[in-house]
């Protein structure tokens, strides 16, 4: 039997390059070998105000987005998180024994929440939601960036707790972390992360930018006042980020990427870095524009149809365990 994968990604924003190079990437190369389950974790998306009609749109064309990178809904499961009623129902069984200064120790909320005192609640309880998406599938593994490591760590102890609790009911899963570019960094400042809620559109490359943006965007990227390519992230964390960006976006060792530009200027790496992201992106680009509305629901109808039988039979058995059935 295979192992089992979930993985989720919001459709608040932009998706960008980094969540590709990052996360994304893993799920097309996983799909042969794993049970996939891939979803639009959209409750996610509303810890922050959305406009209603723009998050429905946002919803959609993050599924196009999935499906134009290669995720074949023949060999993996899509759907959308709010369509399986028992994510939520699950969230609150785990809420029940989850500590609040265990979240409250959650980098994301401590960061978020020095900005603004008014946090929202579900801000907090967002790993809880988290643990939930995993849990329910008796996922294996699960595919996260570094910065996501800490959730999912929470989970893993949520499923011990519960077990602990109540016997024997949940996996607990193992990360999947690519070492070498699974943290893509912004643009405009290659001390931060890219990323789609950054004020500044200098941040990231949308994945649907055209040549002409990516060229302009990539072209005004910070680099350093040196005239060395090298890759270095402690002190030349800009034009690290491009040749990081340059080696995945060609599918050559760093190293050589590196060395093929010994005694080349910044505008140079800039403008082949430029002509790289387009190319990669032309394909995707081509298969998004491509893709319909009614094609793209139907594909998460089924995938929702599918997996609310399985998502039932682990609620039905949760409940059963605390006393609710």
């Amino acid at each position: 039997m295979k192992k089992i994968v979930f993985s989720g990604i919001q459709p608040s924003g932009t998706i960008h390059l980094g969540n590709y190079l990052g996360a994304l990437r893993n799920w097309t190369q996983m799909q042969d070998d794993y049970e996939c389950i891939f979803s639009v974790v959209d409750l996610h998306s509303i810890t922050v105000y959305q406009d209603p009609k723009a998050l429905r749109r946002k919803i959609i064309d993050t599924a196009k987005i999935i499906l134009a990178l290669g995720i074949d809904p023949k060999k993996s499961t899509l759907f959308v998180q709010s369509d399986v009623p028992a994510h939520t129902q699950l969230y609150w069984i785990l809420n029940t024994i989850t500590k609040v200064p265990e979240l409250e120790l959650m980098t994301q909320y401590k960061d978020k929440a020095s900005k603004n005192r008014s946090t929202m609640a579900g801000l907090l309880n967002y790993p809880v939601l988290m643990a939930a998406d995993v849990l329910l599938y008796d996922t294996d593994i699960v595919p996260v960036g570094e910065d996501q490591r800490q959730h999912l760590e929470i989970t893993r102890e949520l499923a011990r707790r519960f077990n602990d609790l109540y016997g024997k009911t949940f996996k607990t899963p193992e990360p999947l972390i690519t070492k070498f570019g699974s943290k893509i960094m912004a643009l405009d400042n290659p001390l931060q992360k890219m990323s789609k809620s950054a004020p500044s559109p200098y941040n990231y490359i949308a994945l649907t930018d055209s040549p002409e943006v990516i060229t302009d965007k990539i072209k005004k990227s910070v680099t350093d006042s040196e005239t060395v390519i090298k890759y270095d992230p402690a002190r030349k964390p800009g034009v690290s980020n491009l040749l990081t960006i340059l080696s995945l976006v060609t599918n050559r060792d760093l190293k050589a990427v590196e060395e093929s530009y010994f005694g080349e200027n910044y505008g140079k790496l800039k403008i082949d870095t430029a002509q790289a992201v387009i190319s990669f992106l032309s394909d995707f680009q081509k298969k998004f524009y491509s893709l319909s509305d009614d094609k793209v629901l139907s594909i998460l109808k089924s995938g929702s149809k599918k997996i609310n039988k399985i998502a039932q039979e682990k609620i039905n058995e949760v409940y059963r365990k605390v006393g609710l059935k």
